[in-house]
C-alpha cells in the first residue's frame, strides 16, 4: 500500500522545503494544502481516516508546517480532537522547522557536555527555536537562562515551558536589551544556543564570556550578520574564542537527518504524535 503524507501548511503556499524533504524521505504520495485553519481540519482529517481500514491507517500520516508556530500548534490541537478510537493517523509538527532545528542543536551540544546541572543560555529564547531548545535542555536537567530583549516575554516563555516539562524545571528569565544585560546573562554559562531571527546579531565580539566556563556555542542563524560574532555558518565543532562552535549549516546536516527520519517513522504505526520531545528522541537514536 502506498504511503501518503498529508501536508497541512498554515501559509499561503505549502513549504517547498518541507515538500522536498518529504519526497526525499520516501513518501509515495504527497497531498499539500495551504492556508489551513482549525476550521478546515475536520474534513481533511476525515478524508485521511475514513478512506482506509484501521489496519492500513499507518500508511497515511499528517505533517503540520508553516511559518507560524502558534498557528501550527492550533492545527495539531484540532487534529487530535478529531481523532477517535482507532480512527487516527500519525502526526508530525515542525512549523518553521522549530522542532527539528532545536533537536539538532541540543544533540550537537550533547556530544561535548553533560546537561544535568549545566548552566546554559538560550539567546532569543522566546522565538520558536529558542523556546524548544530551552525546553529540551530543561527537560534534561540543565539550568537554563532564557533570554529575550523583553523580560516579560522571557518570563512568559519560562512559564509555558514549565507547564510542559514540570514545575521543577530550572528556568530563569533574562533580559538582553543592552550590552550590559547580554554580558550579565552570559556570565558563567557553559553552553550558549542562539536561535535569533536571520540577520540579527545577539552576541558581539566584545561580549563573548571570558574565562573557561563556556564550552560550546551554537549559532542557528546563517544570514549575515550571524547571531554569534565570529562563528561561521559552516562551523562544526570549530574552536573560536576558546570555545567549540557550531554554525547554522554545521547543525543543518543533523537537522535534515532528523527531519527525514521522523517522516519515515510516521509510517511505523498510526498513533504517533511527533512533537518536540518525540522528535528529539528520534535524533538520539540517529546520533
Amino acid at each position: 500500500m502506498r504511503r501518503i503524507l498529508i501536508q497541512l501548511d498554515t501559509d499561503a503556499h505549502p513549504s517547498a522545503f518541507d515538500r522536498v524533504v518529504a519526497v526525499d524521505a520516501g513518501v509515495d504520495e504527497l497531498f499539500s494544502y495551504a492556508g489551513v485553519t482549525p476550521n478546515d481540519v475536520e474534513s481533511l482529517v476525515h478524508g485521511a481516516i475514513f478512506t482506509r481500514g484501521p489496519a492500513d491507517l499507518k500508511n497515511t500520516a499528517i505533517f503540520i508546517g508553516g511559518s507560524d508556530v502558534a498557528a501550527g500548534e492550533a492545527l495539531l490541537e484540532r487534529v487530535n480532537a478529531t481523532f477517535f478510537g482507532p480512527m487516527r493517523v500519525s502526526v508530525m509538527i515542525d512549523s518553521n522547522g522549530s522542532n527539528t532545528t532545536a533537536a539538532a542543536a541540543v544533540l550537537r551540544a550533547s556530544r561535548h557536555v553533560e546537561f544535568s546541572g549545566l548552566d546554559a543560555l538560550v539567546l532569543a529564547g522566546t522565538g520558536p527555536v529558542g523556546q524548544r531548545a530551552a525546553q529540551l535542555l530543561a527537560k534534561r536537567g540543565a539550568n537554563v537562562r532564557l533570554a529575550s530583549r523583553s523580560l516579560e516575554r522571557a518570563e512568559s516563555a519560562c512559564a509555558a515551558i514549565k507547564a510542559k516539562v514540570g514545575s521543577d524545571a530550572k528556568l530563569t528569565a533574562r533580559e538582553t536589551s543592552s550590552s550590559a544585560t547580554v554580558e550579565a546573562a552570559s556570565d558563567g554559562v557553559a553552553l550558549i544556543i542562539a536561535g535569533g531571527a536571520a540577520g540579527v546579531q545577539l552576541l558581539a565580539d566584545d561580549q563573548w564570556p571570558s574565562g573557561e566556563a563556556l564550552k560550546v556555542a551554537i549559532d542557528l542563524n546563517a544570514v549575515p550578520p550571524v547571531g554569534l560574532a565570529g562563528v561561521e555558518p559552516m562551523d562544526k565543532a570549530v574552536e573560536r574564542h576558546g570555545t567549540l562552535c557550531y554554525g547554522a549549516i554545521g547543525v543543518g546536516g543533523t537537522k535534515m537527518k532528523i527531519h527525514k527520519a521522523a517522516i519515515g517513522r510516521l509510517f511505523d504505526s498510526n498513533d504517533q504524535i511527533l512533537d518536540t520531545e518525540a522528535i528529539y528522541r528520534i535524533g538520539e537514536e540517529l546520533d
